[in-house]
């Protein structure tokens, strides 16, 4: 569809062509049928009137008088004497409308032999058929067809009164051209007005356009103006997509300018032991090493928050048996627990089986238990635990260090914020990519601190199948 204003125009031009056709069609028709009913009532009273005209005592003489009156100009009607002679001469035949040579009548004896016959209704040897019942039919004679009503007459005798089908016809156009023409003559007003007012309902489109295109990048309000019932609908939806196109762009810029601040602070405390290291001081590479790594967990937490925040639709879900996961990441991590002397612990309960995304769940689940170990004093523990109460999986992750303030639970979740405890390196972003993960797939995460000492992570699946 290229336009809605040429579909309209052109669908509503072409549906008012086919209801004029229609009424023109129904108008010949019903008007054709009606027609017919009030002719053949005619036809009746004709008829009757015609046969109380003649009796068994009517004379030749009279029969002539009744031919000579029904002759027309050149066509003249014909009474069958005893010698079936045809009257050569009928004085000089008036015709009063052009419409009378439309109608003709008969007369036939009782065996049948023609009587009379009006005008049109005989040839030289020829005559229009004798009825053979009483009543209406359609009789084809002399090249035309004709609605003829019979009766009976005294003496046995048999009277027809026809009316030529054309007279019909002709009159039938007549009153669909009468109907049709008003119409064809309005069709060029009816057209302009469909166009007005086409044009008028699309205003509210084209302003509604026009004020969003009058916008710049910079311009995310709410769109204010007043549109119909019908374009509610499509304002509401756009000031959805500015609403959440401007938390994107937020988001982007809060966490570049995030990105940039966490950045800035390895680089130059590594340019620093470089200096320091190029002026003679050994340890200094140790630091710019452990700089190094620092900066690199900064850089891969980064990108990975930049994937979540780009890639925001949730992925296909499947099956997930959570135990089997936590051990494959426990032996991905077994090696930095191992470094540092500590303890990781999984207490494995009745097998769960979990829906979700492996992948997310799995970097959930790594950078939980990766932020344990770091937190963990060397030679702590770590505890993973995996259950469920009620049908409803759980996860818990219980580690012993030094805990995080109770003012500080909630607000740990949000990106580079980090706990009181600055001695361990990190960005701040471990905790808040777990809470955005959680939230993906439809977790509840829960950070609490335990009274012998340490954190404890719980995720609850409250809609999972175990």
């Amino acid at each position: 569809m290229t336009s809605i204003r040429r579909y309209l125009n052109f669908t509503l031009v072409g549906v008012l062509l086919i209801v004029m056709g229609l009424a023109v069609t129904a108008a010949y028709l019903i008007t054709r049928h009606e027609m017919e009913e009030i002719f053949d009532a005619q036809l009746s009273l004709q008829a009757r009137v015609v046969s109380a005209l003649v009796d068994t005592d009517t004379t030749s003489r009279e029969y002539q008088a009744v031919a000579e009156k029904l002759s027309q100009p050149g066509h003249f009607a014909r009474w069958y004497g005893q010698t079936g002679s045809l009257l050569d001469k009928i004085g000089h035949p008036k015709r009063y409308i052009h419409e009378e040579g439309m109608l003709s009548l008969g007369f036939w004896d009782a065996g049948q032999r023609p009587i009379l016959m009006g005008p049109r209704w005989h040839g030289k040897d020829d005559a229009f058929p004798a009825p053979k019942d009483a009543g209406y039919r359609w009789q084809r004679f002399g090249g035309h067809r004709w609605r003829v009503f019979s009766m009976p007459i005294e003496g046995g005798r048999w009277l027809s009164v026809g009316l030529r089908e054309a007279f019909q016809d002709e009159l039938s156009n007549k009153v669909a051209i009468g109907n049709f023409v008003p119409l064809l003559l309005a069709l060029p007003i009816l057209i302009w007005l469909i166009a007005r007012l086409i044009r008028r309902g699309l205003k509210p489109i084209d302003h509604l356009s026009r004020q969003v295109q009058a916008r710049d990048e910079k311009d995310l309000s709410p769109i204010r103006v007043g549109v119909p019932r019908e374009l509610q609908t499509l304002r509401g939806a756009l000031n959805d997509f500015i609403d959440r196109l401007g938390k994107t762009l937020e988001r982007e810029r809060r966490f570049t300018a995030d990105a940039a601040h966490e950045l800035r602070t390895p680089l130059a405390a590594m340019k620093i032991h470089l200096d320091n290291a190029r002026y003679g001081e050994p340890s200094a590479l140790d630091k710019a090493y452990k700089g190094i790594e620092r900066l690199q967990r900064v850089v891969e937490q980064l990108l990975l928050l930049a994937r979540l925040d780009i890639h925001r639709e949730r992925p296909a879900p499947e099956s997930i048996p959570l135990p089997a996961l936590v051990m494959d990441l426990a032996a991905d991590l077994w090696p930095l627990a191992e470094s540092r002397q500590q303890t990781l612990e999984i207490v494995e309960g009745e097998p769960v089986s979990v829906t979700g995304n492996a992948t997310e769940l799995g970097i959930l689940i790594r950078n939980l238990m990766d932020n344990a170990l770091r937190y963990t004093p060397p030679e702590g523990t770590v505890v993973v635990a995996v259950g469920s109460d009620d049908r409803h999986p759980w996860l818990t992750i219980a580690d012993s260090g030094p805990g995080i303030p109770e003012a500080l639970l909630e607000s740990v979740k949000q990106r580079f914020q980090r706990a009181s405890d600055q001695r361990i390196s990190g960005s701040g972003l471990g905790l808040s990519i777990a809470a955005e993960i959680a939230e993906r797939q439809r977790l509840t995460m829960t950070l609490a601190n335990r009274a012998e000492g340490g954190l404890v992570v719980r995720l609850d699946w409250l809609d999972a199948v175990v």
